[in-house]
């Protein structure tokens, strides 16, 4: 029986696809966007593999809310004291792309309201 295809974020967490990484924990890996949105574009991605939200368990509020504080600490550490916009996409009508649940830090520029 041939073991589920890895995603794109776990081949990076894995090291078998280059990244450049921001930052990195026991619980979670922050890269730069490969094709960034804003002049700041990181990724935030737990290492434990969560699809998207919609699919979470309980035992998933921890890691997905080091997501959030880690968010928290890079905005300090780039000095985004302008302000930042966190981005979690879910499904394709959200453009998600990646089924690997991830957080968008998007910093550096006037963003848009409404967004979408």
């Amino acid at each position: 029986m041939s073991s589920p295809q890895k995603s794109l974020f776990q081949r990076i967490i894995d090291r078998e696809i280059p990244a450049r990484i921001e930052y990195e924990d026991d619980l979670c890996i922050a890269i730069h966007d490969i094709q960034p949105q804003a002049p700041v574009h990181l990724l935030i991605v737990p290492k434990r593999s969560i699809s998207r939200i919609e699919s979470m368990h309980h035992t998933d509020e921890m890691p997905v809310g080091h997501l959030l504080y880690v968010a928290k600490e890079l905005a300090q550490k780039l000095k985004l004291e302008r302000g930042f916009r966190l981005v979690i996409n879910n499904g394709p009508d959200a453009s998600e792309s990646v089924p690997h649940l991830h957080v968008h830090l998007l910093a550096g520029r006037q963003m848009g309201w409404p967004p979408g």
